[in-house]
């Protein structure tokens, strides 16, 4: 896909050519079409592996380049500039030399940025090898499977947050075998340069498992390998009309027209309201802050008086509420709805950032950085993990799940792709920024964050309707207030 005035074209995932995974009966087709998301899903373990490791890291890299809070940010936030060009350049690479081609590519990419990363030596060409595998995160993430509703469509998240908690933990073993993360671990080489070059494995592991799912018929339809198609849908469906799915398939590519920006034309500042709430809820996902846990926890605890282990050790408890909780939310996404899901998370964000900002703000300074005493340090750390619990169980899967589910066919494509370029710019804003903030003050960053979680309990209040049980061809293009 493809913003800025660029066409945006439909990518290619394993559930549009089979149907929604909630119409296959059981059996052979549920086992195949499970294998091909496993595999795909991979890209989401990758997504949150490579995007989360550098948390065990930031510290050591600051000292070691001797770098200024901007220029760390910059380089904490780095692959995030290159996420989006792949994400952006993914349904091109699908569309012309199929699925499973991008995700070696993808697989490569992230071979490069472990390797680069690890033994880089400058600042640039960290930056550079960091940039490389945000690449990797971009296509992945794109050509993972996204059409798959509700429950379903959580275990993209929850794919991202195992990954989150295994480059948790790969940082924490590997700083506790040197000795602290800026520590000789082998080779002559400190554990943080270990962290990432460990990231080899799973990107091996994707690799390989691309190498034995199948094609898209969609995309052999397009390059006329009609033979090698009917054997990819018997081989996924089963005993079926091939020759009738495959005549399907062709009239879909012949009706087909590639959205643009244009279609998503509209009143309202230039755009159509209903994109506008896209890109609210895709903003306000990342303004509420979380990814500072995720990028900066190891230099959050350390800067208000915990040791570097222990809070490599705070950052492995917190990925494991966050897994805990985003299966609630998979557990509560179909049952319960999207919009009440978003309010609970919305103010229990508020609350428990709230708390955090009232902390960091009055706790005493030890040159220039908080000191948490007594009862602070504990409050702060339940705020902190129960911040997690709230986001983790609504905006974390939901948000993925309603912009799937928010847009009518007409502009989906071109309105999924502009609502993910504003979730990049908004979570590289704040990547970026929480150095400079932390310096400024712990309490002023927090504050933030909790203001921005509030507004988004006024958004959703305000603009974001239920869509739990609509079909696509029933949503509207205007903003629907409240509960439809």
């Amino acid at each position: 896909m493809a913003v800025q005035g660029l066409s945006i074209e439909p990518v290619i995932h394993p559930a549009d050519d089979f149907g929604t995974i909630e119409r296959f009966e059981p059996g052979r087709a549920n086992t195949a079409v499970t294998a091909l998301a496993s595999v795909a899903a991979l890209g989401g373990f990758l997504f949150g592996y490579d995007s989360a490791v550098i948390n065990g890291a930031v510290s050591s890299i600051g000292a070691h380049f001797n770098m200024a809070a901007g220029t760390l940010g910059f380089a904490v936030a780095s692959a995030l500039l290159g996420a989006a060009v792949g994400a952006m350049v993914a349904g091109r690479v699908a569309d012309r030399f199929g699925r499973l081609w991008a995700m070696r590519v993808a697989a490569v990419l992230f071979l490069v940025s472990a390797v680069g990363t690890g033994l880089a030596s400058s600042l640039g060409m960290l930056i550079a090898f960091r940039i490389i595998g945000g690449v990797g995160v971009g296509v992945a993430s794109v050509i993972a499977p996204a059409r798959v509703r509700g429950r379903l469509g959580s275990l993209q998240q929850l794919a991202i947050v195992l990954g989150i908690f295994v480059a948790f933990l790969v940082d924490y073993v590997l700083a506790l075998a040197a000795g602290g993360p800026s520590r000789d671990l082998a080779l002559g080489l400190p554990a943080w340069r270990w962290m990432f070059l460990a990231m080899i494995v799973p990107a091996a592991i994707y690799g390989i498992g691309a190498l034995f799912i199948p094609e898209s018929p969609r995309y052999l339809v397009v390059k006329d390998r009609l033979g090698e198609a009917g054997d990819v849908l018997r081989r996924v469906l089963g005993n079926i009309d091939i020759p009738g799915k495959l005549r399907e398939i062709q009239e879909t590519l012949a009706r087909e027209v590639k959205p643009t920006l244009r279609d998503l034309r509209g009143p309202a500042l230039g755009l159509l309201p209903i994109v506008w709430v896209g890109i609210g809820l895709s903003v306000f996902q990342q303004f509420v802050g979380i990814n500072v846990i995720f990028y900066y926890s190891s230099v959050l605890w350390q800067a208000v008086g915990f040791s570097a282990k222990d809070s490599l050790l705070i950052s492995v408890i917190t990925s494991v509420v966050n897994i805990v909780s985003t299966l609630i939310a998979i557990s509560l996404i179909d049952k319960r709805g999207r919009r009440p899901l978003l309010i609970i998370g919305s103010v229990g964000m508020t609350v428990t950032l709230g708390v955090m900002a009232l902390i960091f703000g009055t706790a005493s300074l030890k040159h220039g950085q908080p000191t948490l005493h007594g009862v602070a340090g504990p409050i702060a750390l339940i705020a902190a993990n129960l911040f997690v619990v709230f986001f983790a169980m609504s905006w974390g899967p939901v948000v993925w799940v309603m912009l799937g589910e928010k847009f009518p066919n007409r502009i989906r494509a071109a309105a999924l792709g502009l609502a993910a370029c504003a979730q990049w710019v908004a979570n590289w804003v704040i990547s970026v920024s929480f150095p400079s903030l932390k310096n400024a003050g712990l309490g002023l960053a927090y504050g933030i964050y909790a203001t921005s979680a509030l507004l988004s309990l006024l958004f959703v209040l305000r603009f974001v309707s239920e869509t739990k049980g609509v079909e696509l061809e029933e949503m509207t293009e205007d903003i629907r207030v409240g509960v439809p």
